[in-house]
């Protein structure tokens, strides 16, 4: 299925998600991409203004059209979107909670966009382990101190897909957010191309 509707999701709908939005809408439209973008957020207070420096920044960049009040993420959004992703893990596990049957479409912003080998290796591998693991404690065998040191190694040595929260931080903090989101959504416009 071809992904045309994005939704970004953060905490209060003020800082990063509405920064991945209108950054996205704005990669995308310079690339030719036809997409539609949307973001809410998990505990968000629907008609409360973007955060000034997340304004300025979009503002700064060229990407403050179409820049709207935060917004609470509805059913509607979760029917509405192809893809939604999320600033943080925490944010993707409320998603999924909340919404189990969006669960193939809900990942994290860096999650979605990583394209290291040894990194989504060991990403594999630790998923592979932590199953292993829990089926041999659902059948009350034992589990090794090696398979146990194994799965610290693979938790300390997996990436981190979680986007900072500049809120209430520095305009610095938030220039710094909206770099770490840049990144991410020139791979995720890449990805989009090469599937088009």
């Amino acid at each position: 299925m071809a992904i045309t509707r994005i939704l970004f999701v953060c905490t209060g709908n003020t800082c990063r998600s509405p920064m991945a939005e209108g950054l996205c809408r704005m990669m995308a439209k310079r690339e030719g991409l036809s997409l539609e973008v949307r973001s809410a957020g998990v505990t968000a207070h629907d008609g409360a203004p973007v955060s000034r420096h997340s304004e300025e920044i979009l503002h700064k960049k060229g990407a403050g059209e179409g820049m709207g009040t935060s917004r609470y993420l509805r059913k509607e959004e979760i029917r509405w979107a192809d893809l939604i992703l999320t600033m943080t893990m925490f944010h993707k596990q409320q998603v999924i909670a909340a919404h189990p049957d969006a669960v193939e479409k809900v990942y994290t912003l860096k999650e979605y966009t990583m394209d290291d080998p040894f990194r989504l290796g060991v990403l594999e591998e630790r998923a592979a382990l932590q199953s292993e693991l829990e089926l041999k404690k659902s059948l009350g065998q034992p589990i090794t101190t090696e398979e146990r040191e194994r799965l610290v190694r693979l938790h300390l040595a997996a990436p981190d897909f979680d986007i900072a929260d500049p809120f209430g931080g520095s305009k610095r903090d938030y220039e710094e957010t909206a770099h770490e989101i840049e990144e991410a959504l020139a791979r995720l416009i890449s990805r989009l191309k090469a599937g088009a």
